[in-house]
């Protein structure tokens, strides 16, 4: 059966997408995880691979032009398949008159195809159905952690529906759209696929009745698509002029502050003057978890109390179960969709790529010393980790063939250094990355790797933060963990483990002193990288992190 692909959204802002460059052609066989387009967001040009298996029947969006979010992008299905009616489908357009004289003009066959499925395909007017969003590029499915609105809610366009749990983070998803909230699809706690009916919002008492149950029957998002484009154009105006008075406040001082709807409320519930509030949000625009984290100058028992909600959850959370002695005990924990994720890719990962690992031991003195020596200047802390950041990007310019990605036809090569940090978190690891390190200083490293990873513990990260990694290292030494071996974080092609430091006796100029050295262990791919190759790599490291003068030449 054929099936509709529509404009992803890439980015929790992404509005509309633009497609850079289309890798397949209609005709090409399609699989599983292949790359179908690059496509353009509003923060990035990422790769767009398809969930399912077939024939590329039909482009919708050409390259170089746009479409709204959930516009039809391709089709695919079983070669040779009927698919008029799914372009009529995918396309914004009223219900046309009840019957066209059949002729055998291509333009009257889809006027037929159209009257037959207008009665299933049409909506209610003013309903628009929300699916289930891409919040980042591999998302498959997503979980709905909170849902901020309930049936029977006014929406208006920037109102926070619901918080969702990706594979990467927990995101606030916000409407788009007008109306009531007139339907949820998917519960607290359920996961559900990309692009499946999250909510239905429309107009107070509308009678949608079989709308949620013949879209879960017919799996696809295609009238839902059209209904959007639809309204989104015909209400751009109104939209836009209602958008902005709700998302800025004017305070006595003339002074203009932008402000979500949801954190407004808070906001006004908590007694919270917005003014004294600093937005984490585009523009510094003050969103919900701004109000729930603000600690005011003068602190007063209101704005620091704790909710009966947040008390009790913390008692539950603080309670063990009671285990016999004696006797067996489990427990059950579901996983989470980050959890998940994290098992499916390190599979996928382990039982692919042909892993090997190179390990080799680095002399930390010098290092020790000139660490001393730049945090002694102030307001500047540097540690051994954003050392070993700094010296693994130089050594990557050296040694471009480490910095690649396998492709089934080609090796490709990576001429830009963007580090991925392994951070743990308290649903599993997330990998931040550092765009472009190897012109980064000592001094900038260190500050974002300490914002990346103090975002990460809060579920605060973009998805766009953590993607587009060349070269992933992961420092388990603050454990006490002197040697290890990870699994490469693909499409990468390698993956530094980084060891404690110890204090050991070593053998210098013929003599046993005392030394600090430090285990590094080098995972690679063998179809990308020979053993060789991998070796050099290391030696340079070694050089640039014993000799830490060295990185500033």
């Amino acid at each position: 059966m054929a099936k509709i692909i529509t404009m992803p959204r890439l980015s929790d802002t992404m509005t509309e997408g633009v497609v850079a460059k289309w890798l397949k052609k209609v005709g090409d066989k399609i699989s599983e995880g292949d790359i179908l387009a690059e496509i353009e967001t509003d923060k990035a040009t990422m790769e767009f691979e398809s969930f399912n298996e077939g024939t590329l029947l039909h482009i919708g969006i050409h390259e170089g032009e746009s479409a709204p979010v959930d516009s039809l992008l391709a089709i695919i299905g079983n070669e040779g398949e009927d698919i008029t009616p799914l372009l009529y489908l995918g396309k914004p357009s009223s219900v046309p008159a009840p019957e066209a004289p059949p002729t055998p003009k291509v333009e009257d066959k889809k006027e037929e195809a159209i009257n037959a499925t207008a009665p299933i395909a049409s909506l209610p007017k003013g309903v628009v159905v929300v699916t289930m969003p891409r919040l980042s590029d591999t998302m498959t499915d997503g979980t709905v952690a909170t849902w901020l609105k309930k049936v029977g809610d006014a929406v208006v366009e920037g109102d926070i529906l619901a918080e969702i749990e990706t594979d990467k983070a927990t995101m606030e998803f916000e409407s788009f759209n007008e109306g009531t909230l007139l339907f949820v699809g998917v519960q607290e706690g359920q996961t559900a696929p990309v692009d499946s009916l999250l909510a239905i919002i429309g107009p107070t008492g509308t009678d949608i009745t079989g709308i949620a149950e013949n879209y879960k029957k017919d799996g696809s998002p295609v009238a839902t698509a059209s209904e959007k484009v639809e309204t989104s154009k015909a209400e751009t105006a109104v939209a836009a002029s209602e958008k902005s008075e709700e998302s800025v406040q004017v305070i006595s001082d003339g002074k203009r502050i932008f402000i979500s709807p949801l954190a407004k409320k808070i906001a006004e519930e908590k007694g919270i003057n917005i003014a004294q509030v600093k937005g984490s949000g585009e523009n510094g625009r003050i969103v919900k978890s701004d109000i729930e984290n603000f600690v005011p100058i003068a602190s007063t028992p209101k704005s620091v109390s704790i909710s009966p909600a947040t008390s009790q959850k913390a008692e539950t959370a603080s309670v063990k179960p009671f285990v016999p002695s004696g006797e067996v005990f489990t427990e059950e924990i579901k996983n989470s969709q980050m959890r998940k994720i994290i098992a499916k890719r390190l599979a996928e990962s382990l039982f692919t790529a042909p892993h090997y690992n190179l390990v080799i031991e680095v002399t930390m003195d010098e290092a020790m010393k000139s660490r001393a020596i730049i945090n002694s200047v102030p307001d500047t802390k540097v540690s051994f980790n954003d050392m070993v950041i700094k010296a693994s990007a130089m050594a990557l310019k050296k040694h471009p063939k480490i910095n690649s990605q396998w492709r089934e036809d080609s090796i490709l090569i990576n001429h830009h250094v963007n580090i991925g940090v392994a951070v743990a978190v308290e649903d599993g690891l997330v990998v931040p990355v550092l765009p472009f390190t190897d012109a980064m200083n000592l001094s900038q490293i260190g500050g974002s790797v300490r914002d990346l990873a103090g975002r990460a513990k809060n579920k605060k990260l973009l998805p766009t933060e953590m993607e587009g990694s060349t070269f992933t290292i992961s420092n388990l030494g603050m454990f006490g963990i002197t040697e290890f071996n990870s699994i490469i974080n693909q499409p990468n092609s390698a993956i530094l483990s980084v060891g404690a430091i110890v204090e050991k006796p070593v053998v210098k100029n013929g003599q046993i002193v005392v030394g600090n050295t430090m285990m590094l262990s080098l995972a690679c791919d063998h179809r990308t990288i020979d053993g060789a190759t991998g070796a050099q790599f290391l030696q340079t490291l070694k050089q640039y992190i014993e000799n830490p003068v060295t990185m500033l030449a």
